[in-house]
């Protein structure tokens, strides 16, 4: 079993900047590729970013690529998602999620654990 803690949502004005972090704890870390996905009120959710077991490979959508970037810090157990020029249109609920597998991209389908989800707002 995995367990997924989100940190670092809040509320931020558009053009700023926010940086997420999951904790993992459980099985080993270092072994499962991990995700963001986000979903707004109204809307299914949707993939945001994803990384390599060993951080060598990462995935972004068309939505947040050039402005969100994710990594990993195996030794902390922890991935991040930094998150620049946020726009109005970034405001969801933002969800860690880790796959077993140890490459993943965008299909919730691959991923086997979930956090309970961090909220972000972004004013105009």
């Amino acid at each position: 079993q995995v367990q997924l803690v989100e940190s670092g949502g809040g509320l931020v004005q558009a053009g700023g900047s926010l940086r997420l972090s999951c904790a993992a704890s459980g099985r080993t870390f270092s072994s499962y590729a991990m995700g963001w996905f986000r979903q707004a009120p109204g809307k299914e959710r949707e993939f945001v970013a994803a990384i390599s077991w060993r951080g060598g490979r990462t995935y972004y959508a068309d939505s947040v690529k050039g402005r969100f970037t994710i990594s990993r810090d195996n030794a902390k157990n922890t991935v991040y998602l930094q998150m620049n020029s946020l726009k109005p249109e970034d405001t969801a609920v933002y969800y860690c999620a880790a796959s077993l597998r140890t490459v993943v991209r965008g299909a919730i389908s691959e991923y086997d654990y979930w956090g309970q989800g961090t909220q972000v707002t972004v004013s105009s």
